[in-house]
């Protein structure tokens, strides 16, 4: 067995807990971080910190991962350096492939008093000759659940889909789906060849899958996450270690070439960074490794410009992209009257003759739609109902049928072998190009300066496929090079208006990763009518996207009965409550329930910010007649439940011990569900056959 000494040198140890990731240098090998429990016995590094895929060096041990590279294999620690900044304290580690030409800085970022890093790799050619990249991690971590741990480790992964975002589901990561235990210490001692892999592509980034899920055991979890507005992978493999010991490795990463064709050309000179990841850890379970990320997030996002308030979108089963003067001025003071802070007018502000979907890019108001004052009448009434003026926008598209299809040059475009990308009628903007992201600030800029837009929601509603090859190595290089333009774009509207609150759709949930959200104010969670199907959807968000940020759609109706009118504005409160609806045909009665929803909304936001999510049912499955998600402070617990009708009209949600109040509606009797507590469980029950909804307030026994 080896001895201490293997273990090399401890560069950085970080953890708020039992479960410490250290970072190490070993005496004869590259630079390693693993999961380790403490007091345990740390062992031979088995998995490098960094890998490195490149044309005529590829893999020391065959495999179709991205491990036991040659590059990788190769690194030597040259040196490392510890700063600081408020919040956080940031290692970088260099190491150098003599033989490849290249030197690799690893940047692990951590959150003082937590257990969570953020983490990125650039490479550098100081070699003579140009190096072909076709993957670089941004993070391999060994033993994500501890040491010894890897035959009870459990994956939480996503699915999503228009509609039907947010699905997750836990497997086995041993076993007959996942990597099944194959005698390695008898084969040679190779490594396994294969992997559990999550892929995401193009630049719908949780149009697939969402791109973050955890690793747990019954008493260690990682929860993890990607940040890019793009393509990416996560991968599960299994090593062996020089004592035998078979060793689970996480690797993070973006593109790569096997995936995505992306291949990148480094020049001498040349650097190359990957996108940024994240995970946290705790001893817990997968709740508690998530509580750890969802603090993460909100230590790594921008200060919010809006926090609390409540936005009204005139879209969702409400004018659905058709607003006019007429609809729209009952329905702003309706709005008001509510509560809301914000009044965004959605799809079709633009458009003269009604088939506005392939003539879209110039985004200027229509003069059909708003006859008498034009759009900035509407606007007007907006502020004068006490609400800021927001407007729809899909900024990185042009219609077919748009004059500005044949104004923009062609390096204006997305574009394969010289011919332009078309979906569904749309051209993509190339933001890499000068003339592309003048258009973009022009359009900005003037409905900020000009009408005094302080609200835009972005959309993105098609997808250019693998990339461009224009001005680029590969396809996958030029879709790199783009999303990495429209962040930096993103940066520069929002240094240029300090004020403009900005919400992130993209056909609901089909690109909401940190990298946007650390940067944006909320996520659209769905484009889901119908109220039924959002629950799951609602509860499974915060897996992925902060409380205060998850924009949940309400959309009460006159229509509805007062426990409808509850059961859609309790899937708005589980996260941040995102508004619409016909609240101008309401009676006094239904408009009194919505404006006590947008009350609740705007205290529970405020306290939002201590909160973690919790799932007292677990995460709920597409089909669950009843859902369950919170948000948990040392305080309380703001509980949402819903059944959605079916057979099992009972159930028992264990809770935290303490007093359980209605949060809303306030009058239980209109949410069709009973409630009561016993024995540290909160027994529901459908009061009719009728669906029911209800929030639930639990102060904490033990509260201080």
């Amino acid at each position: 067995m080896p001895d201490r000494a293997d273990e090399g040198q401890e560069l950085m140890t970080w953890g708020d807990g039992a479960l410490r990731l250290v970072v190490r240098r070993p005496q004869d090998g590259p630079v390693a971080v693993s999961l380790v429990a403490a007091g345990a016995r740390r062992g031979p590094a088995a998995q490098p910190l960094v890998e490195v895929l490149a044309v005529g060096h590829g893999h020391r041990s065959a495999n179709l991962r991205n491990t036991a590279t040659e590059i990788g294999a190769r690194l030597r620690y040259v040196g490392h350096e510890v700063t600081g900044e408020p919040g956080w304290e940031r290692l970088e580690v260099v190491q150098r492939d003599d033989a490849g030409g290249l030197e690799v800085h690893s940047f692990l970022r951590a959150r003082v008093g937590g257990s969570s890093v953020q983490s990125w790799t650039t490479v550098r050619n100081t070699g003579p000759a140009t190096v072909q990249l076709q993957a670089v991690s941004s993070l391999m971590l060994a033993d994500p659940c501890g040491p010894d741990a890897l035959d009870d480790v459990e994956s939480i992964e996503g699915d999503s889909e228009w509609l039907g975002e947010w699905r997750w589901s836990s497997r086995p990561v041993r076993g007959q789906t996942g990597l099944p235990a194959l005698g390695l210490t008898s084969h040679q001692r190779q490594d396994s060849r294969g992997a559990r892999a999550v892929v995401s592509h193009g630049t719908w980034s949780s149009g697939e899958h969402p791109p973050a899920g955890a690793l747990t055991t019954a008493t260690a979890s990682l929860a993890w996450q990607v940040e890019h507005p793009g393509p990416w992978r996560t991968e599960l493999g299994v090593r062996l270690a020089a004592d035998d010991r078979e060793v689970l490795v996480l690797g993070l990463l973006g593109p790569t070439d096997a995936d995505h064709a992306w291949l990148r050309s480094l020049r001498p000179g040349e650097e190359f960074t990957s996108v940024p990841v994240s995970v946290a850890w705790a001893d817990g379970d997968w709740q508690a490794a998530v509580g750890e990320l969802t603090r993460h997030r909100r230590a790594d996002r921008r200060p919010a410009r809006a926090a609390g308030a409540v936005v009204f979108n005139d879209y969702m089963n409400t004018l659905m992209g058709d607003p006019t003067t007429d609809k729209l001025l009952p329905l702003i003071a309706a709005a008001g009257e509510a509560g809301a802070d914000f009044f965004c007018v959605d799809a079709g502000w633009y458009d003269d003759g009604g088939d506005w979907w392939d003539s879209v890019g110039e985004w200027q108001p229509s003069h059909v739609r708003f006859p008498d004052g034009g759009l900035d009448r509407v606007l007007d009434a907006i502020r004068a109902a006490g609400m800021v003026p927001g407007l729809w926008l899909e900024p990185e598209v042009i219609g077919v049928r748009s004059p500005l299809a044949a104004q923009l040059p062609e390096d204006a475009f997305l574009q394969r072998n010289g011919t332009r990308i078309v979906e569904h009628g749309r051209y993509l903007l190339d933001l890499r190009d000068e003339q592309a992201r003048k258009h973009l600030d022009d359009v900005v800029d003037r409905l900020v300066d000009e009408h005094g837009v302080g609200y835009f929601k972005l959309d993105y509603n098609v997808t250019p496929g693998p990339g461009t090859d224009r001005d680029a190595d590969s396809v996958g290089d030029g879709l790199l090079r783009h999303t990495r333009a429209y962040l930096t774009w993103l940066d520069g509207v929002l240094a240029r208006h300090p004020g403009l609150v900005v919400e992130n759709c993209a056909s609901g949930a089909m690109r909401a990763d940190n990298g946007l959200l650390s940067r944006l104010e909320l996520q659209s969670t769905t484009d889901q009518q119908e109220p039924l199907r959002y629950p799951p959807v609602a509860a499974g968000a915060l897996m992925a996207v902060l409380p205060e940020q998850a924009g949940n759609w309400a959309y009460p109706q006159p229509s509805m009965s007062d426990a409808e009118i509850v059961f859609t504005m309790v899937t708005g409160l589980s996260g941040r409550l995102y508004l619409s609806g016909k609240l101008d045909g309401m009676t006094a009665r239904q408009r009194t329930l919505v404006a006590e929803g947008v009350r609740a909304s705007r205290a529970w936001d405020d306290a939002a910010r201590d909160a973690v999510p919790v799932w007292p049912l677990g995460l709920p499955d597409w089909e669950s007649p009843w859902v369950a998600v919170g948000r948990s402070t040392a305080t309380e617990t703001l509980l949402a439940v819903w059944w959605r009708g079916g057979d099992e009209h009972e159930i028992s949600v264990p809770v935290p011990p303490g007093t359980v109040e209605a949060a809303y509606p306030a009058d239980g009797s209109v949410s069709g569900l009973e409630a009561d507590t016993e024995d540290g469980y909160l027994r529901l029950r459908a009061a009719s056959g009728e669906p029911g909804a209800r929030v639930l307030k639990i102060r904490h026994q033990d509260a201080r």
